[in-house]
């Protein structure tokens, strides 16, 4: 019998450890006024960059968090900040919100869009690393994590001026070659759908174990009972994509966020560490 793919007690301590999990209670609301909202199926209204959102509460709570999609803001539902918005309201900010300390604005909803973008990468390098098959290549994958960890504490100004490009460049490298560990021992072929336009794609009860699907565009596609135990699913596009009965278990590199945007039920078989969706029991 193989490995299993992921250690998910190791991977949700890690998480908690470097405080990857979004606590929206000591965040200053910074995905609601520092991010743009275009109009469309994900968001209601247009909103520019810097202006908060009309249902942005005084005490930085969502005014409509219980009814998001009911009130045509899914893209909200699903966003996930992987704990950069208290990191910076927090900690790089001391606690300054940007109402109180309106100078610090503009600069804090920079820090904000580079601090979001390496606590993703500390959410995949944490997955790497907690991957029993990626061991080969561990001391790699926590120098670069503690890299990306040491930088998330520096001032704001050292933050804003990451170069993020190179940063991820860097960091996939190291989560391609944990993926190709990950899914070498899987037995037979291995579908290779690495940045593929499989949007609407019919692939119910299709055999998608080991396959990469990084990247995949797979907006409404038809995965109800495909098996995609050990699939890298990395950056891969789930919206309304249907995973009824299908078999998750193992898949890597899958965030809660992608779940949330996806269709399922309860005989969808997740990892260890991620959750049903509400909205799929609706």
């Amino acid at each position: 019998m193989s490995q299993p793919a992921h250690d998910a007690h190791a991977g949700s301590a890690a998480r908690r450890d470097l405080g990857l999990v979004a606590d929206c209670s000591r965040c200053f609301g910074l995905c609601c006024v520092a991010l743009p909202f275009a109009a469309s199926s994900e968001f209601a209204i247009d909103k520019p960059a810097g202006e908060p959102c009309p249902n942005l509460r005084p005490d930085f709570g969502c005014g409509i968090h219980a009814e998001l999609r009911e009130r045509g803001f899914a893209g909200c539902a699903v966003f996930d900040c992987f704990g950069a918005g208290q990191k910076v309201s927090t900690a790089t900010f001391g606690g300054r919100d940007w109402r109180s300390h309106p100078g610090t604005a503009s600069q804090m909803f920079e820090v904000f869009a580079v601090m979001r973008r390496l606590h993703e990468l500390l959410w995949y390098l944490t997955e790497a690393l907690a991957i029993p098959q990626a061991m080969p290549i561990g001391d790699e994958l926590r120098r670069a994590r503690d890299e990306i960890d040491r930088l998330t504490q520096a001032d704001a100004e050292t933050v804003r001026a990451v170069d993020v490009p190179t940063r991820r460049g860097e960091v996939n490298a190291l989560l391609l070659r944990a993926s190709e560990l990950a899914r070498a021992d899987v037995p037979g072929p291995k579908p290779d759908h690495r940045g593929a336009d499989l949007l609407g794609a019919r692939l119910r009860g299709a055999n998608l174990r080991g396959a990469c699907l990084r990247g995949a565009c797979l907006v409404a596609a038809d995965l109800r009972e495909a098996d995609l135990r050990r699939a890298d699913l990395t950056g891969a596009d789930l919206r309304d994509a249907r995973l009824s009965g299908a078999d998750l278990s193992g898949a890597i590199f899958l965030t809660q966020a992608q779940l949330d945007a996806a269709r399922g039920d309860a005989g969808t078989a997740l990892p260890s560490g991620l959750a049903h969706p509400a909205h799929w029991h609706t």
